[in-house]
């Protein structure tokens, strides 16, 4: 299978460092993106989350056959709206501590903006559940390791362009980990205006890892074996 990993804000390929060689041991193809706006060389002011999606279905394109979008946090909207651009080229969406925005929904319009970006936010901006796990030691690396994030692709509303029947039979699965997969059921149940697109699927599956908002730091063991068990 051909798997693209798709990392979350504030972060590049690296995140996948850990989890990557199991996946290839398996016999499946893995690509970790680094997206625009964080890569060396770029100006992160110029990127909104457009740019982004259209850097996944670039590698979708360049792939040759059907893929596994795998997008962890912020990026997993960016993984849904590459799925609704390619739809017969993805045959299934993993969303790790994220799901698909509604149509016109933001991934989040709360963080500081310092010049056009997102820093990294203190500790104290986070929930006790995103940092659960996150010991001394892995909370100095990710703050050695991270990279200010372009400010527009977490404001810029997403707009579907494709077949919403078609999308919506794309196959989805939700790694809960930084919240409780219970938490995202009940949000759907109660028709949360965020859950619409979610609550539209025909097939979406939600698994429960315990950990924090960043498992590739804190039980990337567990998660790869999420990941391969999804996979098959």
């Amino acid at each position: 299978m051909n798997v693209i990993l798709i990392p979350g804000f504030w972060w590049d390929a690296s995140l996948w460092r850990d989890i990557e060689p199991a996946l290839r041991d398996a016999g499946h193809s893995v690509r970790s993106l680094t997206l625009p706006g964080l890569a060396a060389g770029d100006d992160p002011t110029a990127i909104g989350m457009a740019d982004q999606i259209d850097a996944v279905v670039a590698a979708i394109d360049a792939a040759g056959s059907p893929v596994v979008l795998v997008g962890h946090s912020g990026g997993g909207p960016i993984a849904w709206g590459a799925a609704d651009a390619r739809p017969d080229r993805v045959s299934r969406v993993v969303f790790i501590d994220a799901f698909p925005l509604p149509e016109g929904g933001s991934i989040s319009d709360e963080w500081k903006v310092v010049d056009g970006v997102i820093p990294v936010p203190d500790w104290s901006d986070f929930g006790e559940g995103d940092l659960l796990d996150l010991t001394d030691e892995l909370r100095a690396e990710f703050r050695e390791r991270a990279l200010p994030e372009p400010a527009r692709v977490a404001s810029d509303a997403i707009h579907y362009g494709g077949d919403a029947e078609v999308r919506h039979r794309i196959p989805a699965t939700l790694i809960a980990t930084g919240f409780p997969g219970d938490d995202i059921r009940a949000a759907m149940a109660g028709g949360h205006p965020f859950m619409a697109e979610l609550n539209a699927l025909s097939d979406a599956q939600i698994r429960d890892l315990r950990t924090g908002h960043w498992p590739q730091l804190t039980k990337p063991a567990e998660l790869t074996a999420e990941l391969l068990d999804v996979l098959g």
